[in-house]
């Protein structure tokens, strides 16, 4: 194949209802918002260039899909989990409770989480992890002392940031995009500020001061989104303070609208998270039922497409939208033409 065609419906990216399929022909594939519009993207191009019906995409979150890709084995379980974190041990062993005993691990390749506010709104053009903390951790240091978040306005504790009432719309919990908010963000601020030291000195364990710095506060400060990023777009475009995490890529497809913020100093796009520079990226995974790939029409061929060279690679359509290109590209390739599972070749 030396072409592949894209329609208009392609880029839309509008994800195929799981309700449309006529017979179990079809890949059935389910999990992480930040994934979605890259797999619908593939999947659309996959069904107008094999004789393969086109895949179902459904969305979800990284955690439901693969709890839905843990259920077990057979055409009444989905075939693929896409997910914006790596699978955790905890999946692993629900997987293995409900016979899913053979999974392939696919890298697809990186994206960025980005701060994103109104094109117009106040100044949130420049963050560290700390400001992130300091504004939604639910306990934070003031004065030397843990106490309950007081601040209101992000000029509380930061002079450089703007006089604006602090309202943030972050992803929920089910969401990969949440544990790498979390562990990248809040607590890497918690430390920054001398936090979790004190939490540490105040007679906290090292594990439960974690759980503490990863705590958010409520009462409408913090604002769990469990839809996808354009009901995330929503909640922004409504509140002009609102500040939204996003993917990079659905963000830069709405730059008419957001703006973004840098952290650290450093601009989120394809070449900082490339390099690793920016500091708030991560991998982008899909995982495979091996047990299903021979048995589902279309299965290995569609996974094989979608980590191709004219796909994912550097100049491939995914890459226009917003992937970084995984540069160990090859070896994904080759572990998925030989069905490697987990554990395997390491």
């Amino acid at each position: 194949m030396t072409s592949v065609k894209l329609t208009a419906s392609a880029l839309a990216i509008a994800a195929v209802s799981a309700t449309s399929a006529a017979a179990r022909d079809n890949v059935q594939v389910a999990g992480s918002s930040t994934v979605l519009p890259y797999a619908s993207i593939v999947a659309e191009a996959f069904g107008e260039n094999f004789d393969f019906p086109t895949p179902v995409v459904e969305s979800g979150g990284s955690s439901a899909g693969l709890k839905r890709f843990c259920e077990g084995v057979g055409e009444n379980t989905i075939d693929i989990a896409n997910s914006s974190r790596p699978i955790r041990e905890s999946d692993i062993a629900l997987c293995t409770e409900n016979g899913v005993n053979d999974i392939i691990e696919v890298r697809i390749g990186y994206d960025g989480i980005v701060f994103a506010s109104q094109l117009n709104g106040p100044e949130f053009t420049a963050f560290e992890a700390s400001d992130i903390f300091n504004a939604l951790g639910a306990k934070v240091l003031v004065d030397g002392e843990i106490v309950d978040n007081p601040h209101t306005q992000w000029a509380d504790f930061n002079g450089d940031l703007p006089a604006a009432d602090i309202l943030a719309f972050i992803p929920g919990t089910k969401h990969g995009t949440r544990e790498v908010f979390e562990e990248k963000v809040l607590l890497q601020g918690c430390e920054d500020t001398g936090a979790m030291q004190a939490m540490i000195d105040g007679g906290m364990s090292e594990d439960d001061a974690e759980d503490a710095c990863l705590d958010v506060r409520g009462n409408g400060v913090t604002v769990d989104i469990d839809g996808d990023y354009t009901e995330t777009l929503a909640r922004v475009d409504a509140n002009p303070n609102g500040i939204g995490v996003f993917g990079l890529a659905f963000y830069e497809n709405n730059t008419d609208s957001l703006k973004v913020a840098t952290i650290g100093g450093v601009e989120p796009k394809t070449e900082t998270i490339a390099s690793g520079e920016y500091p708030v990226s991560r991998p982008l995974f899909f995982f495979i039922k091996k047990a299903h790939i021979g048995v589902i029409p279309g299965l290995k061929e569609y996974a094989e497409f979608f980590v191709s060279d004219e796909i994912a690679g550097p100049n491939g359509p995914l890459s226009n939208y917003g992937l970084v290109s995984d540069p160990e590209l090859a070896k994904t390739q080759e572990a998925v033409a030989n069905e490697e599972t987990l554990g395997e070749g390491m």
